[in-house]
């Protein structure tokens, strides 16, 4: 399907170049949303021609912002040119532009921002480094056009542009918030719902309690403290129901999933990362997905519950409000009252969860992907 899928881009690879007329995708966080949306966007093919994808390992991203861009512009000095260069915002763009060969300032760069560093949320204990900060904002400024995976993500990028340059020392920096506003626009990433459409409703026991699924990263930017809170007051209150936590943990990860098997007891199906199918088999199997996030610039593990059947119960903030109806929405603190009555009403049923999901649907959204590229490619040549 003219995909060449390279990994590791640890060193020049000057025997791998990519030949004329390709796309290149540059990720150098290859894994969870990441993973899916380059995976899908380079089998779409949206130049029509073949796509490379170069990546790395999804891991230390703050060494990825530092030392992906130089890494990858060594090896595209040793590589031929090609008609696109689509990168995440892990990439720094003015760097790889700066030490790149001298074509890649003359074919388009797209970046891409799955999230921005003036809005992604900090540990306590840390202090922001604003020049992640600053990557980001020269990104869009050396790009050819910036995309964002939402209007919250837009939005709290420029708001913290704008903050940044008015504290800048000695320099009028108002006029680069309208040059960076006019490189911007919002586009969905896009979810691949296939494999769950095929999977179609699971068989469930007669009478059973109802699921709640938590299906997000385990990390503080989560909430999982006020979700698992949420739980033992229903727990408290007599409600019945069952519980199915997914997602990936890691290494230094919040203690309260350490003692979620004691606390849930049997209530507890299933605590732990899944492959994708049997991860598809859970979704179908739940009612009710919840977010208690602090940070989301976008949602896809929430729309894929939905896309299944599970009722989304979600804060009214973050991307949620313009990615769901209000009804779905609790305001600040009343997750509990907002998940009681979705137990009790149960999960959606088949239409309401295409209508709430058609817009986000990859097989809609790689046909915009395709429109804006080629848009863009024809610009420059």
């Amino acid at each position: 399907m003219g995909l060449e899928r390279e990994g590791n881009a640890a060193g020049p690879g000057a025997g791998s170049a990519p030949a004329n007329g390709q796309m290149l995708i540059l990720e150098p966080y290859y894994g969870g949303s990441h993973q899916r949306f380059c995976d899908a966007l380079a089998a779409s093919r949206p130049l029509g021609g073949r796509v490379t994808l170069w990546t790395m390992p999804a891991r230390k991203w703050k060494w990825r912002m530092r030392f992906a861009a130089p890494v990858f512009a060594q090896r595209l000095s040793a590589s031929r040119p090609v008609e696109l260069v689509f990168a995440s915002s892990f990439v720094d763009i003015a760097t790889l532009r700066g030490c790149g060969p001298a074509w890649l300032r003359q074919v388009p760069v797209v970046v891409y921002f799955h999230e921005n560093q003036f809005a992604y949320p900090v540990q306590v204990q840390d202090e922001r480094d604003l020049h992640f900060a600053v990557t980001n904002l020269t990104s869009v400024l050396a790009a050819d056009l910036a995309l964002f995976n939402s209007q919250h993500n837009l939005r709290t990028f420029l708001a913290g542009a704008r903050d940044l340059c008015r504290h800048a020392p000695d320099m009028r920096l108002a006029s680069l918030i309208d040059r960076l506003a006019e490189r911007c626009r919002v586009l969905y990433p896009g979810v691949d719902f296939s494999d769950i459409d095929q999977a179609g409703p699971a068989p469930r026991p007669p009478a059973s309690p109802p699921i709640v699924l938590w299906n997000h990263r385990w990390e503080h930017d989560k909430g999982p403290e006020e979700f698992f809170a949420a739980l033992q007051t229903l727990v408290r209150q007599g409600v019945d129901f069952q519980v199915v936590i997914l997602g990936r943990g890691f290494a230094a990860q919040p203690a309260v999933f350490a003692s979620a098997p004691q606390r849930l007891g049997g209530r507890l199906l299933h605590c732990g990362w899944v492959e994708r199918q049997e991860y598809g088999r859970w979704l179908q199997k739940a009612d009710v997905v919840v977010s208690t996030a602090k940070h989301e610039f976008y949602g896809m593990a929430v729309l894929e519950a939905v896309r299944a059947g599970c009722r989304p119960v979600l804060p009214r903030r973050l991307s949620y409000p313009e990615l769901f109806p209000d009804e779905y929405l609790y305001p600040e603190g009343e997750v509990v009252p907002a998940l009681t009555s979705a137990l009790a009403q149960g999960p959606i049923d088949q239409q309401t969860a295409h209508v709430l999901t058609a817009r986000h649907d990859w097989a809609t959204l790689r046909r915009e992907f395709a429109h804006l590229l080629r848009a863009r490619q024809r610009m420059a040549s």
